[in-house]
């Protein structure tokens, strides 16, 4: 069963006076592209939690962000000694090389970020980092479902959209059956046509044998058997793909170009209205479904 590749997951979880949220979104993307914000002290967990990610989803672009708040009765704010200290460094080396600079203010370190530590201690917490990573895996499965969910209706769709291209190539079956009877009774209107503005007293213009030799040549350039065959073909397949595990955009976007090449070659040799109007359908149906597929995993 297919997945779409837009939903969208929230999950939170308390731990050690931490309310911990993840939240997850996925949009259509060619590839897999996964974008992680984390706090600075968290950093090192982003590769671990990437290729949990990679493992379950294949294709579309995903953002994971990650919240901490403290709760109430664990609201301190601590400081962030090692790198204040690093910051106070630098100032210091760049009033050796600059002296007329001014020194920032106390407040002014305070506001770069990093200095206070909204997270005290958590990159120590081990409870707090397993609470993380169970977080994580719990939103990316209600991410999942999502997709399914999504999925489904997204082949219903596409599934409803190639019955009618089923029912197109039969009603143009059964145009081009009478093909041949139609071509000739318009040659012969047109002879007729001609004739009728030349002296009537002069011999036919064409008569019946070099008639039916023109309708066969027209007969064959107009032979589409070949074409609806492959639509039927394309249609199957795209069927089977709606039906088969894992990852089917890229397969469903390529059988959906093949069955627009198939339908402008089904226009291209038209020689009735009724075909025509019938290739001009297909292809409406066609285009709505490569934009279904641009959603599918």
């Amino acid at each position: 069963m297919i997945h779409s590749m837009t939903s969208f997951a929230r999950c939170q979880a308390e731990t050690d006076g931490l309310l911990l949220t993840w939240e997850l979104r996925s949009v259509n993307h060619r590839f897999l592209e996964t974008h992680f914000r984390l706090p600075d002290t968290l950093r090192s967990m982003e590769h671990p939690l990437r290729e949990v990610l990679r493992k379950q989803i294949k294709r579309g672009k995903v953002d994971c962000t990650l919240r901490l708040e403290q709760q109430s009765g664990h609201d301190d704010i601590s400081l962030n000694r090692p790198f204040l200290l690093q910051i106070l460094d630098l100032l210091e080396q760049i009033r050796t090389e600059a002296p007329d600079i001014g020194s920032p203010t106390s407040m002014e370190l305070l506001k770069w970020p990093g200095v206070l530590d909204e997270t005290p201690g958590i990159d120590d917490n081990k409870s707090a980092i397993t609470a993380i990573h169970e977080l994580f895996q719990e939103t990316l499965i209600e991410l999942i479902s999502h997709r399914q969910r999504e999925g489904a209706q997204l082949s219903a769709t596409i599934s409803r959209r190639l019955d009618e291209i089923d029912q197109i190539i039969e009603d143009v079956k059964l145009l081009i059956s009478s093909l041949g009877e139609r071509l000739l009774t318009r040659l012969k209107g047109k002879v007729a046509d001609l004739a009728s503005l030349l002296d009537e007293t002069r011999p036919s213009l064409l008569d019946e044998g070099r008639l039916e030799q023109e309708v066969v040549l027209l007969a064959q350039r107009a032979d589409v058997t070949e074409e609806l065959d492959r639509l039927s073909i394309h249609v199957e397949e795209a069927r089977n793909n709606l039906l088969s595990p894992g990852p089917q955009g890229r397969r469903l976007d390529f059988l959906a170009q093949e069955l627009n090449r198939e339908a402008n070659t089904l226009g291209s040799k038209s020689a009735v209205a009724e075909t025509s109007r019938k290739a001009v359908d297909l292809k409406v149906i066609i285009e709505q479904i490569r934009e279904q597929v641009q959603n599918v995993e």
